[in-house]
This record gives structure tokens, sequence and C-alpha cells, in this order.
């Protein structure tokens, strides 16, 4: 099957997909697992082969990230119903004024994005989005885009995030972690631009399937400031503690204590016995009740999840990768071409298997030898390394993740995610891309 075959393929499926969510109004989970068979055996797969991916990717998500999201809707029940994510929405526009909240969440996102997943860190912060959005006025679509999308930023373009620090690996230049991370933060400053401005764009356009917060509860006394940001900024800086000690020479001991604690699953165990101090008096009917409103929260955000998993198991089975890798050999070229091709290679491979780390893992593994075939500098590299994050980001759709945990956990149909979030999502690799070229043009790199 040639590389054009496998593209139509994908672009039928997403098709597919658009039209049984947005017409036919199929829910979500069956929609994903028909197209996804239906892939499967387009590419030529027996139906038992199609079955085992479908199975395999499905439990692939629930694995990686099954807990993440269990755990964080529980944080964010208990957040919700103590009052403390009150308080933490006061504290927020305080520092930012009630007036700029689009402002607050895409600062917000962008700075929790670097040492954590942008799926675990929305997760986390999807609460606070909703309640600054009531306290505001403001659109919740406005800001949930700006959260997501902001988030989306700089965890495919700042280390110590996994895709940037394997890309500085394929390309050799680990020893430059330092330039990448600061021409990572000067890309992402226009591209944090565009995703403000288009987040009041489309948001504006959207509506919720539940824009009204049912059954919030009135809480008459807030926990104090201290108690109630002290579950959301534990686990994000455990987290980030064990992104970050790797630029420190630690002992064994040290090391393996902070990748432990600093593990989402244990950082939000962590961050959930510290929300028990937010009560008075201890009640264990009432924990017990919140966890288990977490828990059935997270199971159809995780069924959804976890389908789009396979379905993005399906299309990683399709030999493209192959095909890509023979159309980028052979060529010498450097500056803006070789930040073309790498944008390229990394957005097919997004577009066809969801993971931005991917993408941008076997797109810096084929154009490694390019690079080196081009004679290229460390800037060219490392401006290299921003291009194919841009295309790992392009785009966020179906067969992602993130996608279903940007639209189940705001409540955003399938058709307006699509129209709103998988746009930007494209806005922003595009705008990476034009600044990476911009930046190799104004220090003479061509």
């Amino acid at each position: 099957m040639t590389g054009l075959e496998l593209l139509l393929i994908i672009g039928l499926a997403l098709f597919f997909i658009i039209l049984l969510s947005s017409v036919f109004k199929l829910h979500p989970f069956f929609t994903l697992l028909l197209v996804s068979i239906g892939v499967g055996l387009a590419a030529g797969n027996p139906m038992s082969e199609v079955l085992e991916i479908l199975s395999a990717g499905f439990g692939n998500i629930v694995m990686k990230i099954g807990l993440i999201i269990i755990l964080g809707a529980v944080l964010g029940i208990i957040l919700e119903k103590s009052g403390a994510i009150v308080q933490i929405a006061n504290i927020v526009l305080k520092i930012f004024g009630k007036k700029r909240p689009v402002l607050a969440m895409t600062i917000i996102g962008a700075i929790v994005s670097i040492p954590v997943f942008c799926d675990s860190a929305y997760i986390i912060l999807s609460s606070l989005n909703k309640h600054i959005s009531i306290k505001t006025k403001a659109k919740r679509t406005v800001l949930a885009l700006a959260l997501a999308t902001s988030l989306y930023t700089t965890h495919t373009l700042v280390p110590p995030t996994p895709g940037p620090l394997a890309a500085a690996e394929n390309l050799g230049i680990t020893l430059y972690l330092g330039l990448i991370i600061l021409i990572g933060l000067i890309v992402s400053l226009p591209t944090l631009y565009i995703v403000y401005r288009s987040s009041i764009y489309f948001g504006k356009k959207i509506e919720l399937q539940n824009e009204l917060i049912k059954n919030t509860t009135i809480i008459k006394k807030l926990p104090s400031a201290l108690l109630s940001i002290l579950p959301l900024i534990v686990p994000v800086f455990l987290i980030s503690l064990s992104s970050v000690q790797i630029f420190f020479e630690l002992n064994e001991t040290i090391s393996s204590f902070l990748k432990i604690i600093g593990n989402p699953v244990i950082a939000l165990l962590i961050g959930i016995g510290f929300a028990t101090l937010l009560f008075e008096k201890w009640d264990a009917a009432h924990l017990s009740d919140w966890l288990g409103e977490g828990i059935l929260q997270a199971g159809p955000i995780l069924i959804i999840t976890a389908a789009g998993g396979a379905f993005g198991a399906i299309l990683k089975a399709m030999p493209l990768v192959e095909h890509l890798q023979s159309l980028s050999m052979g060529e010498n070229m450097r500056g803006a071409m070789l930040l073309i091709v790498g944008y390229i290679i990394a957005a097919v491979l997004k577009t066809a298997q969801g993971s931005s780390t991917s993408a941008i893992i076997v797109a810096s593994s084929i154009m490694a030898t390019l690079a080196v075939a081009s004679g290229a500098s460390v800037m060219d590299n490392v401006l290299l390394v921003m291009a194919i994050g841009g295309g790992a980001m392009t785009v966020s759709h179906a067969n992602d993740s993130y996608f279903w945990v940007f639209s189940q956990f705001t409540g955003l149909a399938v058709n307006d995610s699509y129209r709103s979030f998988t746009i930007i999502t494209f806005l922003q690799g595009i705008t990476v891309l034009l600044a990476s070229i911009i930046l190799s043009l104004v220090m003479g790199i061509w």
C-alpha cells in the first residue's frame, strides 16, 4: 500500500468520525470503535489482528493515564465541594484581575506544562478553570481553550518534557539543553499570543453541552488560602521536581525517591491526602460520597479517552513511517527547508497516530541522518527541535488522548472540539514553524 493510499484512509477516517458524531449523533465511544475497525480492515489487516490491536491500544491508554484521570477527577470534586477551588480562583483573580481571566489561564497553562504532561495538568486544573468562569462570568469555552492549548504549547517545545528531550538526544544536542529551553520559550511567546486570540475568537462561537454548572455546592465558609492551594500545588510541584532532577547530580537513592513521589499517580494521591485537611472536622461519610462522585465522573471520560487510544493504535500499525523515511532520504538541505521538512514529517505522524511525543521522537530520528548529511549547525538543530515540535502540534484530533481529555472534561461536543481545539492546534503548529524560520533568518542561518 502506498503512502498516498494510507493518507487517504486517514482522511476518510476523520471524515466518518465527524459524520457519525455530529450528523448521526452516535456516542463517541461507538464512533471510534466502528471507525477503528473500518480503518484496520481498509489497511489490509485481518479482523483478528485488528481486534488485537484495538484491545492493546485501549488497554495501553488505561494503563498510562487511567489512574491519573480517576484521581484527578476525585481531587477536583473534593476541591469543589469543600470550597477550596473557589478560594484558589480568588487568589488567581487577585493576581491577574477579574478583567483578564483568559490571560490568566493562558499564562498558568504555559508555566505548568513545562514540567507536567498537558493531559495530567488539564485534569488537575479543569475545576479551577470552571470556577474562574463562574466568578468572572467569562465564557467557559474560551477559558478552557486558552488553558488546554497553552498547556499544549510548552509541552511540545520546552524541556524537560519528554518530546523535546528525546529530539535533542536524537539530534545529538543534549549538551545544549539550556539553549533549547531558551529558544523554546522565545518560540512559545508568539504561539501563546495566537492561543490567547484564537481561544477568544473560537470559544465565543461555541456553547457547551452543559454551560450552566449544576449541583454546585454553596459553601458558607471557605477554607484558608494555604489549605486550599496545597492540594493543587503539591502534585504539580512533585511532578515538576521529578522532571527537573535530571539536571542535578543527585545520588541514586534521592533520585529514585523523587521519581516515585513525582509519579503523577503518587503525586495526585498525596494531593488528595492534603485535600482531606480541608475538612473542619473529619467526615468519613462525606469523603466517601465525594470519592465515589469523582470515580463516577471519571468513568465515561476514561472509556472515551481509551477508545481514542485504540483508534491511535490502529493508525500506528500502518506503515507510514517507512514511506516518510524513504521520501526524506537523499536530500541535502539547511535552514528553512530543513525546518519545513521536519515540520511536515512530524505533522503527518502526529495527525496519523495521535501522540505528540511519539511524533517528535520518530520525526527527529528520521531527520537526524538528514541533518548530519546537510552539515546542520547546533542552532540549525535547535530550531529543528522547535519545527518538529510545531509539527507534533498539527493537529490534535480523535486519535489523540488529549483531545478526549479536553473535550470530555470541558463538556464539549466532538464536532465543536474539531472546529475550535483542533483548528487552534493547527494555528499553533504553523506559528511555531514560522517563528522558527524567522529566527533562522535573523540568525543568518539560511
